[in-house]
């Protein structure tokens, strides 16, 4: 990971962006202070019986506020976690969860672990002995702190998770709702596994809806035929990279993975890619693509869009001033670190923060959070009815132009909504709402002068009214 110049922890910098927006409202120095305090956080040991021998893993769980229940947070498996990477992925959350009103306090956990070094056996027991850990220290419930997948952890940890819940908590009939992100069967909601790199689509479609922002970042107007890199095609890079292409005309011209970058300035099939890094465990020896070693020079290609999303701190102090991208959208959290931040934003480049680009995975594990407690599938009182309606509808145009209507156009127009379509439907409203939200901030704020600092100055504005009205300090 590339070194901060002022070497800065995760929290550190998360801080620094936190303070800017409370300089820009003039909010009060307690209320600031109370807003930036991470509430709690555990560091639990447990003992796991590994192949005979007997392993101690560590794991951490961090609740930064809960100014709204419950706190809603990732837990990622990683052999890098850290407590402060925790309590800054907390905080993250908070403010995220403000920015796109999602009604959720921030947390996050994480467990010292390189998952590919177990069997899928091993990590179920881990995962479960993790979990009680968690619920026996009050951290996990569907009422107060509901984790969702992470890096490293995806559908088939949080069947585990909901599970072990169930049996401490056999009478909970809310049990579904003590983690989100599951498999669809098992209380999961369609579109979830897609949905961050679904609102990385949507808010890089809403930026290019406002002219005067587009024309800010010396771009032409509409996503088709631009070029874009991007780092990691994990679960977020794959989904972003495959509809932006596919659907939008996108042309992702890189990819970067930890063993290089891939490249075709014609456009690559990420499709192809990524099966290609599925089968062979690297992107080297791709199809119709030029292979290098030197991946974090793939992050100073030319190109329209840079998209990073894998780790934090990638663009820093070091790389900042040979970006060429003219805009960047923190797909990662945390991906560009303070004092680029501030270099780039020198340089005219447009960044979308990460508090809002990524937020697409907590809205829809809000949707798929409020499904389980309601016990009923989107959708399930309404689609035919609509479908009715719709079919009405198509009679009476019918009826008073005396022309038939063609069968494709009819089924659009007599199509109830499913439930993976209200799923889009209020992810798209939530994305859009959010970023028109942090334009006016911008614009009609004189002391914020970028998106990011109007993001955390929106999210910090809701979080000090929610404290001032229950009077919490």
């Amino acid at each position: 990971m590339l070194k901060d110049a002022q070497h800065l922890s995760f929290s550190q910098r998360v801080d620094k962006s936190v303070d800017l927006a409370i300089a820009a409202l003039a909010l009060d120095a307690g209320t600031a202070a109370a807003i930036k305090a991470c509430n709690s956080t555990i560091q639990v040991k447990f003992p796991v019986k590994i192949r005979g021998e007997i392993e101690i893993f560590t794991g951490w769980r961090a609740v930064h506020s809960t100014h709204r229940l419950p706190a809603k947070g990732g837990i990622r498996f990683a052999p890098y976690a850290s407590q402060d990477e925790v309590e800054a992925l907390a905080a993250l959350m908070s403010y995220k969860c403000a920015l796109v009103d999602v009604p959720f306090g921030g947390s996050k956990g994480a467990l010292l672990i390189d998952p590919s070094q177990y069997s899928r056996d091993e990590m179920e027991k881990i995962t479960r002995r993790y979990t009680v850990e968690l619920v026996r220290k009050g951290f996990l419930s569907p009422a107060t702190n509901v984790p969702a997948p992470d890096m490293g952890t995806g559908q088939r940890e949080m069947a585990w998770m909901a599970d072990t819940y169930k049996h401490l908590f056999p009478d909970d009939i809310n049990h579904l709702g003590c983690v989100t992100g599951k498999p669809v069967h098992q209380g999961g909601i369609r579109g979830r596994t897609e949905a961050t790199g679904r609102g990385v689509q949507y808010a890089i479609r809403e930026f290019f809806r406002h002219p005067d922002d587009v024309k800010g970042a010396r771009m032409s107007s509409g996503l088709d035929g631009k070029k874009v890199v991007i780092q990691g095609l994990g679960n977020v890079g794959y989904h972003a990279a495959k509809f932006l292409s596919e659907e939008d005309g996108a042309q992702v011209i890189a990819v970067i993975e930890r063993d290089g970058v891939v490249v075709n300035d014609s456009g690559l099939n990420i499709e192809a890619v990524y099966r290609h890094m599925v089968e062979h465990k690297t992107i080297r020896g791709c199809p119709d693509a030029t292979f290098s070693e030197c991946g974090a020079d793939g992050l100073e290609m030319a190109c329209d869009i840079l998209i990073p999303a894998a780790l934090e701190a990638q663009i820093t102090h070091v790389n900042a001033k040979n970006i060429k991208a003219k805009l960047i959208v923190e797909a990662a959290n945390g991906p560009v670190t303070f004092e680029a931040d501030n270099i780039l934003k020198q340089r005219g480049v447009t960044i979308l923060p990460d508090i809002y680009v990524n937020a697409g995975g907590v809205t829809v594990s809000y949707f798929e959070w409020i499904r389980n407690l309601t016990h009923i599938r989107f959708g399930r009182m309404q689609r035919r009815h609509e479908e009715v309606r719709g079919h009405q509808f198509a009679e009476l145009l019918e009826e008073l132009s005396g022309k038939k209507i063609p069968e494709a156009v009819r089924r659009q127009v007599i199509n109830g909504a499913s439930e993976i379509d209200l799923v889009r439907s209020g992810l798209d409203d939530t994305m859009r709402q959010a970023y028109q939200e942090m334009s006016e901030t911008l614009a009609e704020n004189e002391n914020i002068d970028d998106l990011r600092t109007a993001g955390f100055a929106i999210a910090v504005k809701k979080i000090s009214r929610a404290y001032l009205d229950v009077g919490i300090y």
